[in-house]
């Protein structure tokens, strides 16, 4: 069995928890209490199941949460269709 991606080193299972609590965005509360499952040693599997989401999914929260930070894990809302006309036209 392979190591998945290490979790940053500047968070731990009770910081995330508390942001968890914290947080408005249940969402984001859901991932974070996911990441803190790892962070305290349990399995993969123990926090897509926490999650309700696949391991491949776990691993997309990872690989946000390293690079941007528990703000990582927050969704984003889709920038949508660019406008037909230029402001010249409109």
């Amino acid at each position: 069995m392979t190591l998945g991606i290490p979790l940053r080193d500047d968070f731990d299972g009770f910081a995330l928890r508390a942001l968890a609590k914290s947080t408005k965005d249940a969402a984001q509360a859901r991932r974070l209490l996911a990441l803190a499952e790892i962070y305290d040693g349990h399995s993969r599997s123990d926090a897509a199941r926490i999650g309700g989401v696949t391991l491949q999914i776990v691993r997309d929260w990872v690989m946000r949460f390293n690079a941007r930070g528990p703000s990582g894990l927050i969704n984003g809302k889709a920038l949508g269709n660019q406008g037909k006309l230029s402001d010249v036209h409109r």
